[in-house]
């Protein structure tokens, strides 16, 4: 049997936010680090069973009703992004994928150069379909979308502290306007009323749509009663676009009900640490509660690593003597002026990858020293540190905050790594605490 529902997000924390409501929901899911490569078919590291075992004879097809490929793709080049996500619905249909679901981050970030509209339409071209539906709306995480125009909390998407993104600011809340300057179909409005009436509702406004020559609809939501109609009415569309707050009402179109058994893990064990990359007020909050606490971090400074200085090692000098106590932080997080200082100095581009390219590095030491219970914060950062410590599969299990679960993945030398990739907006204040309080829970 394939799988059901295919999945492509275009970074790793939107990835396992994604995949975490589809658990919640009921649905066994493998989470891959990239397409796989021609015949690789039994990625062994996402087949761990509960007891800590790993299964490497394991269908996809059988293990898992939804597969998501993780891709490093909202931020490269509008090119790049279409050829891998191609790529991922390549292998994701290959594999009987009966629907496809394209996954980007709940505040819609992209510029009037993509890459949401251009690997939308890329997909819609290659799949043969004229109409697709769009929109980042999560509740539970504050992203609602009325009339059309994304609401981040209280506040528009344009007023939130997503107009100061250093690679994607959004200074424009009207996703109609957003999508249509990045796309070469024209977008449409499912408003609020039509969504109220229901899956049929829906359906019918969305046959008005395609009379009118319509491709792509953004759709109001501002509750999860929205996006459960939305996931009924969409069920017949070989292709859904959105945030991961839609993936709360999709398993039930194939009778799946939600199931613990969905989020089982195998027992963690070992030091534990959290890496932080993220610039956002979320992740700065959640680095203040830490440091507030009294607990051990080392910050990192990009202008240091850019004269030199082995940092990395600097971090894992630290880190290694306050391990036993645990967890340690080791962060790159500072508030938005200390950032457009340091790009200023550097360039943004140059001040990512220093920082990304550090903090992967000590991931792979800390892992080294022991680590086995690892939360990475920022999407940029999650990316660079799964390709560093080489994982290609994660298993995911519960949630810890909404859009962000523990996973789980199989180390070369046989261990198992508990890992959580948290987007940079998502999480309370003492998410860094209660992330590792929850696998307590569990092992009690």
């Amino acid at each position: 049997m394939g799988i059901r529902l295919g999945c492509i997000a275009d970074d790793f924390t939107g990835a396992t936010d994604l995949a975490n409501n589809l658990v919640r929901a009921g649905m066994r899911v493998v989470q891959l680090i990239d397409v796989p490569p021609p015949g690789a078919d039994r990625p062994d590291d996402t087949d761990i069973e509960a007891d800590g075992d790993t299964d490497t004879d394991t269908d996809l097809g059988v293990d898992a009703d939804a597969v998501v490929i993780a891709l490093k793709s909202r931020t490269v080049p509008a090119a790049e992004a279409v050829e891998a996500s191609l790529g991922a619905l390549a292998w994701l249909r290959a594999a009987g994928a009966e629907q496809i679901y394209f996954k980007y981050c709940s505040t819609f970030d992209s510029t009037p150069a993509g890459n949401i509209g251009p690997v939308t339409e890329a997909l819609m071209d290659a799949i043969g379909t004229d109409f697709t539906l769009a929109t980042p709306a999560f509740p539970d995480n504050g992203r609602t979308v009325f009339k059309g125009h994304l609401f981040v909390g209280d506040v528009l998407l344009s007023e939130s502290g997503m107009r100061h993104h250093p690679l994607t600011p959004m200074t424009d809340s009207n996703l109609v306007s957003v999508l249509g300057a990045q796309t070469t179909r024209p977008v449409g409005l499912i408003d609020h009323t039509a969504v109220a009436g229901g899956a049929e509702a829906i359906r019918a406004r969305i046959d008005v749509l395609r009379e009118e020559g319509v491709g792509i609809a953004i759709a109001d939501a501002v509750s999860n009663d929205d996006l459960l109609r939305l996931g009924s009415a969409v069920r017949e569309l070989p292709l859904v676009t959105a945030g991961s707050g839609l993936a709360i009402g999709l398993p039930a179109n194939w009778g799946i009900e939600p199931s613990p058994a969905a989020a089982r893990l195998p027992p963690a064990g070992g030091h534990r640490a959290v890496v932080s990359g993220s610039v956002s007020v979320a992740t700065n909050r959640q680095v203040q509660e830490f440091l507030d606490s009294g607990r051990p971090a080392f910050s990192v400074d990009p202008l240091r690593i850019a004269a030199g200085e082995d940092v990395a090692g600097q971090a894992l000098d630290f880190a290694e003597k306050h391990l036993a106590d645990g967890p340690v932080l080791v962060y790159s997080t500072e508030a938005p002026d200390t950032v457009r200082t340091v790009q200023g100095r550097l360039g943004a581009a140059e001040a990512g990858e220093l920082v990304e390219r550090t903090l992967a590095r000590v991931a792979q030491g800390l892992v080294e020293r022991g680590v086995r219970q690892l939360v990475v914060a920022g999407g940029e950062t999650s990316g660079a540190v799964v390709q560093e410590l080489g994982l290609t599969g994660l298993r995911i299990g519960p949630q810890i905050d909404p859009g962000v679960p523990w996973c789980a993945a199989a180390l070369p030398e046989g261990d198992t790594l508990h890992i959580t990739l948290k987007s940079g907006n998502f999480g309370g204040p003492g998410f860094f605490t209660d992330a590792f309080a929850l696998l307590d829970e569990e092992a009690s």
